[in-house]
């Protein structure tokens, strides 16, 4: 077979015009779309990437936040713990003091009515011997119990200390009432004469008396003169043992 050149020419003009015809209105609209698509294709990838990084850093955060909120929890829980165990020592220790307190108060009302008690047995006991003592001594009392008390009454008289002496004399020295001697049964002129000398001598001056009788006495005699008094009777005397008991009871009960 014998070529053709002209043919060939043709056939290659044809061609060229061809691919130029392909390129111009089909290529390059191909490769617009295919770059477009591209683009695209692009974009989604980047913004697909954009929203895992996005969810990542959402899951990161979620997840600080999870391990922040369970810290805080824990911090919470352990706060409220110490707290609750402060209170609960707090008012273990306010209920110890309190009971303390009632306890104390308790052990001093206690104390208080032993102490009461105590002492009501002792003014019981007091006044029990004194009732005792005055019925004993009522029985007992007569002219020579009383001659016994007179002797007694002059002995202190003359026992009596010169400082004292000195003290009763400046009391009475203003005193221009008579000396009153009152005595349980009625007195001897001899006794009545050694008193009257006894009460000159310790006043150093002349001294008058009224002579009295009183049964409340019992038995003694009681001498008063301005505001000076000795007395030597057994209503004096269980007087001041009364006196003297309860002051003993109370000075131990304080």
């Amino acid at each position: 077979m014998e070529l053709d050149w002209t043919t060939f020419t043709l056939e290659i003009l044809n061609f060229l015009v061809l691919v130029w015809v392909l390129k111009r209105l089909l290529y390059k609209p191909i490769l617009k779309v295919i770059a477009e698509r591209k683009a695209e294709i692009q974009k989604t990838l980047t913004d697909a990437e954009s929203l895992r990084k996005e969810a990542q850093a959402l899951r990161d955060q979620y997840e600080n936040r999870q391990v922040e909120w369970t810290r805080a929890k824990e911090t919470a829980r352990n706060q409220m713990v110490e707290e609750v165990n402060a209170e609960k020592v707090r008012l273990l220790a306010e209920l110890q003091t309190s009971l303390e307190q009632d306890r104390a108060k308790a052990r001093v009302l206690e104390q208080r009515r032993l102490t009461d008690l105590t002492r009501q047995a002792e003014d019981a006991a007091i006044a029990q011997a004194g009732q005792f003592a005055a019925r004993l001594l009522t029985r007992l009392a007569s002219t020579e119990l009383e001659a016994k008390l007179v002797e007694v009454m002059l002995e202190d008289l003359r026992l009596i200390p010169d400082e004292r002496r000195q003290a009763i004399r400046i009391a009475c020295v203003k005193c221009e009432v008579p000396a009153i001697v009152t005595s349980a049964y009625p007195l001897s002129q001899s006794q009545r004469q050694s008193l009257l000398e006894a009460l000159q001598s310790l006043l150093d001056r002349s001294v008058s008396c009224e002579w009295r009788e009183d049964q409340d006495l019992v038995a003694g005699i009681r001498l008063s003169f301005g505001p000076w008094m000795l007395g030597a009777n057994l209503q004096d005397e269980l007087k001041a043992f009364s006196e003297t008991a309860r002051s003993v009871s109370a000075t131990h009960a304080s």
